[in-house]
């Protein structure tokens, strides 16, 4: 018995099983590699089309998001009958318009799984979604739909307007924004004014988005474009074709002039108070300063042809409060900080690349809006060529335009302007 055993064991031992001679890649087609390549850099391109709107992609991102933004669409646009219109704008976003519904477009922005989004402010407004790679170009034209103003839209735009207008005036920051805005450029100024207004009227809202929502001057960013010629020739064969003709009007210029805005309610308990001047027209340059007074204990601002610094207190403490500002504000930087700030702002910028599709559409749009390009390159040497010198110089500009402030709150020790205006020469 046990002869036998061993025999059948030397048979199976000896035995040859036949296996595929096929590799894992020719018997599952389709399977991703194992081995991963070489990273590739993002490549970006830029083109202006003849309707004068000009696109930028790039083609790295492993998502798409896709951008359209209006650079004259924001509050400091409206006339003087519009106000509020910039903002109930914002809420006609993705609704009926160019034939379709508004539950259409929702549909086959929700079909394809994008996530839609829109913004506004003081300085434009921007429209957009984040998508798969493969379905941004299909989903892109909705982004140009010419909005119909359909009363049922129109009437639930103005009353969420109305909503983020009384949300924004319980808020005590967006408060303070506002008010040193208007203390910068005159509370009547285009840019003085609150971009936070509801009641806007239908006619208002119909003719401030005719004249500034058109696609010349606009900036349609989109990442994870692998082809940047194809989505050019989709962008001019989908996107409403019209003759260049002017630039929407960009509202009133309006003038920095340095002055003072309070808002008073007792019943918060707390002051909150900001001092600004204005800033130099360079965005590298105005963050490098932004994060010099950062590094200096500031709480700093910065936007464009605005920057300074903000804090607050208890109320018997504001006058205090307002010193240390005054203080951070004044002293120059030396090196050393400019050298910190540089990097600091540097980092920032390009961070901000590779921070999501979303974030690195936003900086494609402000670099074109900026210096009418994009590359990440360009945008790294900015910062580098930055000197302490010329921050030095910008400092010392910076001061010389009148002290703008700002205070919300109890503020019954918060000093006048005077006052310490006379701090700053």
């Amino acid at each position: 018995m046990l002869s036998r055993q061993l025999a059948a064991a030397g048979t199976r031992v000896g035995a040859t099983r036949g296996f595929s001679v096929l590799t894992a890649a020719e018997e599952f087609p389709g399977l991703p590699s194992t081995s991963p390549g070489s990273k590739k850099g993002s490549v970006s391109s830029v083109t202006t089309l003849p309707s004068g709107l000009t696109v930028v992609t790039e083609n790295a991102s492993l998502t798409s998001t896709v951008s359209l933004t209006f650079p004259n669409a924001g509050s400091s646009s409206e006339g003087p009958s519009e106000a509020g219109a910039a903002i109930a704008n914002r809420y006609l976003s993705f609704k009926s318009g160019s034939g379709l519904s508004s539950a259409l477009i929702v549909r086959n922005i929700e079909d394809v799984g994008a996530t839609p989004f829109s913004s506004a402010g003081r300085r434009g407004a921007t429209v957009g979604f984040t998508a798969a790679r493969e379905n941004a170009a299909f989903i892109a034209p909705l982004l140009a739909t010419e909005c119909s103003f359909e009363k049922w839209d129109v009437k639930e735009a103005q009353q969420l307007a109305g909503v983020e207008a009384t949300d924004a005036a319980s808020n005590a920051q967006v408060s303070l924004s506002d008010q040193i805005y208007a203390a910068a450029f005159g509370a009547q100024s285009s840019m003085g004014r609150s971009y936070y207004t509801a009641g806007a009227s239908r006619a208002a809202i119909v003719a401030f988005r005719e004249r500034n929502y058109t696609l010349n001057g606009a900036v349609l960013s989109a990442t994870g474009i692998a082809d940047h010629e194809a989505f050019l020739r989709m962008v001019e064969e989908e996107f409403p074709s019209s003759a260049p003709g002017e630039s929407p009007s960009a509202g009133a210029n309006a003038t920095y002039m340095g002055g003072e805005a309070r808002l008073s309610a007792p019943s918060t308990g707390y002051a909150h108070v900001a001092l600004a001047f204005q800033g130099p027209t360079s965005a590298p340059l105005m963050n490098v300063m932004k994060h010099c007074l950062n590094i200096s204990g500031a709480s700093a601002f910065a936007a464009p042809g605005i920057m300074g610094v903000y804090g607050g207190s208890e109320p018997s403490s504001a006058s205090t409060a307002v010193d240390a500002l005054s203080q951070a504000v004044g002293s120059a930087p030396s090196a050393d900080v400019v050298a910190q700030a540089k990097a600091a702002a540097k980092s920032e910028a390009l961070t901000a690349l590779d921070s999501g599709s979303k974030s690195l559409a936003d900086a494609m749009t402000a670099s074109v809006l900026d210096s009418s390009g994009f590359s990440a390159k360009a945008l790294a040497e900015s910062y580098d060529g930055i000197t302490a010198d010329q921050i030095a110089k910008a400092h010392a500009a910076m001061l010389k335009s009148k002290v703008s402030l700002a205070a919300v709150g109890d503020i019954s020790y918060v000093p006048y302007h005077a006052t310490i205006s006379s701090r700053f020469g």
